[in-house]
């Protein structure tokens, strides 16, 4: 066992990774998770919702309006006449106003498009988050009982000692104390491992959990290189994506509403007839609504939030930099941190088997083997923990490169 943990501090290179790492589910289950998650097909109805506003704004709303009076009209000497007046308008977009509209519903489909993109990437986060929480605690539990063993077998041998007056009552309070205290850890492990795994599978029904945990796999760097990877969480972020659409999309509806400022004309057909139908017409009608202070202020309006959009698109992209940079970062960083808590843990397991050897041979005091057991444990856990920080954190670069669990349409343009 020894021996595999010192060779595992070797095997953090890049090294071609692993088509699936053996302490995931199947990809196909967990794509599938992500597809189906409610926070997702939300969005996905978002986007249906965006495509039929771009068809409204394909269309317009300048529609037929129909207006029409009968009335009935009383001339002193003449009598009564029947009258009816009858008109038929529709308002029609200036030239330009058109293209403007289809321009700005076709941006909003693609805002949309990658919106629903990144909350799936979100999604993909908060699964390898909860899923890694789940690998961790129950390692850390694993060993928290391997530990309560170990000792309960110690116990069963200085009791068994005391009997034979080779060891003092002392001794026999020291390792039941011992023994309690990691009862107590593991009871507190299997508590956090219990929350964690219902968490897991509340949030992702789809996943069937298997009964116990997989160990947490070997962290190794993946294939593409840090450096790549970090390239890529710019060049693919949806987000960055659709804050530049959003952007162009306000640039758009700016430009439209300068475009309003002269309003659209209307124009039909009247027809009509006065005096009981002596008098009857057919004529064409036209009305244009006189542009002033509303129109322009509209205007300044839609001009502001297109030049907050394009700030909005600096912040974003920076505050992506800022992550891909960190990802890479916080990776060499807890590189570093896990082969030193590796080396830790396999030094106090080898002073933890040497002290009770010691014990045994009466060399050494109980007390001294103990501490040196429970300074074992406490290195081993910190080095799962250590281990499962390193892997969510090469895994959250791939998630946030979109180099694993993609979906068909993750590179829509």
């Amino acid at each position: 066992m020894i021996r595999v943990l010192l060779l595992t501090a070797t095997t953090l290179v890049a090294t071609p990774a692993l088509a699936q790492r053996t302490d995931l589910p199947p990809e196909p289950l967990i794509v599938e998770a992500l597809d189906t998650h409610p926070a997702v097909t939300a969005a996905q109805a978002r986007i249906r919702s965006a495509e039929a506003g771009a068809e409204m704004l394909r269309r317009g709303s300048h529609e037929l309006t129909f207006q029409g009076t009968v009335s009935r009209r009383s001339a002193e000497g003449e009598g009564d006449y029947g009258e009816y007046d009858v008109n038929l308008t529709r308002p029609f977009r200036l030239p330009g106003k058109a293209a403007l509209d289809r321009k700005a519903g076709e941006l909003g489909v693609e805002v949309a498009h990658n919106l629903m993109e990144d909350t799936r990437h979100q999604t993909a986060l908060a699964f390898s988050d909860a899923w890694h929480d789940w690998l961790v605690v129950s390692a850390q539990h694993r060993t928290d009982l391997d530990s309560v063993a170990s000792l309960a077998q110690d116990r069963t041998a200085v009791r068994r000692r005391a009997e034979l007056r080779n060891a003092a009552l002392l001794e026999v309070d020291q390792t039941d104390a011992a023994l309690a205290q990691a009862e107590a850890q593991a009871a507190a492990s299997r508590a956090s491992r219990d929350e964690a795994r219902v968490r897991l599978a509340a949030g992702f029904p789809t996943i069937s959990l298997p009964q116990e945990a997989p160990a947490p796999a070997l962290p190794e760097l993946p294939k593409e290189g840090l450096d790549r990877l970090r390239d890529l969480v710019i060049e693919r972020s949806h987000e960055i994506r659709a804050s530049e659409r959003e952007a162009q999309r306000l640039g758009v509806v700016a430009r439209r509403a300068s475009a309003d400022r002269i309003a659209d004309p209307s124009l039909g057909v009247r027809v009509f007839s006065e005096r009981g139908g002596l008098e009857k017409g057919v004529g064409l009608v036209g009305s244009i609504p006189l542009g002033g202070g509303y129109r322009r202020a509209a205007r300044d309006q839609a001009t502001a939030q297109a030049s907050a959009a394009e700030q909005d698109l600096a912040r974003v992209r920076r505050d992506i930099e800022v992550t891909a940079a960190a990802d890479v970062s916080n990776i060499r960083a807890r590189q570093n941190l896990w082969q030193s808590m590796q080396a830790a843990a396999t030094s106090a397991e080898t002073a933890a088997a040497r002290t009770r050897r010691g014990y045994e041979l009466g060399q050494i005091d109980l007390s001294e083997s103990l501490l040196a057991r429970r300074q074992a444990n406490d290195a081993r856990r910190q080095e799962i923990e250590a281990r499962g920080n390193l892997l969510r954190a090469i895994l959250k670069l791939q998630i946030d490169a979109h180099s694993v669990w993609t979906s068909q349409e993750d590179h829509r343009d």
